[in-house]
C-alpha cells in the first residue's frame, strides 16, 4: 500500500489507523471539536516541526515595543531640559515609546503643580514626533506620562 493515493472521506478510526498503519505514517488528529473529529495522516515529527516553524514565524511578526525612560526633577533646569528633549525626540524618531516621570524627592511632593507643568511643556515640544498616549498622572513619589511615536 505504500505510494497509494488515499481518497479522502469519512473512515471510522480502525479503518484510518490501518491506512496509517500500512503507510507507515501517524494519524494526528487535527481538530477534535469537529463533528466528526478531523484528523490527517501525516508523519508526527515532521508536523510538529512545521507547526514549531510556523509559531515562530508569527512571533516574529509580532511587533516588539521598546519603551525609553526619561526622569526629570520638578526644578529641571532650562540645559537639562533641552538636553532630554532632545533624547526623547531621537527615540520617538527610532519608533520607541518614551516614559517621561517627574520624581520627587523628599519634601518636593509640594510642587506637583510644577512637574505637572513640566510634563505638559514636555508633551507641546515634542508634538511634531509623537502624542501623549497616557497623561500625566500621580503614582506615589512619581508623576508619570507615556508618549508614542507619530506613525
Amino acid at each position: 500500500m505504500v505510494g497509494e493515493n488515499i481518497t479522502p472521506g469519512i473512515y471510522n478510526l480502525r479503518e484510518a489507523l490501518t491506512i496509517a498503519e500500512n503507510i507507515g505514517l501517524d494519524l494526528v488528529e487535527i481538530s477534535p471539536t469537529a463533528n466528526p473529529p478531523v484528523c490527517k495522516v501525516v508523519d508526527y515529527k515532521k508536523f510538529l516541526y512545521e507547526l514549531k516553524k510556523k509559531q515562530k514565524e508569527m512571533k516574529a511578526k509580532t511587533a516588539k515595543i521598546i519603551i525609553k525612560e526619561i526622569r526629570l526633577g520638578p526644578n529641571t533646569d532650562e540645559h537639562d531640559f533641552n538636553f532630554k528633549l532632545n533624547h526623547a525626540i531621537k527615540f520617538l524618531k527610532d519608533g520607541a515609546k518614551v516614559k517621561v516621570d517627574v520624581f520627587f524627592k523628599g519634601r518636593s511632593i509640594i510642587y506637583k503643580e510644577q512637574g505637572e507643568l513640566i510634563l505638559l511643556k514636555f508633551a507641546q515640544s515634542v508634538v511634531d514626533y509623537g502624542k501623549i498616549e497616557q497623561m500625566p498622572r500621580l503614582e506615589g513619589k512619581r508623576m508619570i506620562m507615556i508618549i508614542a511615536p507619530k506613525k
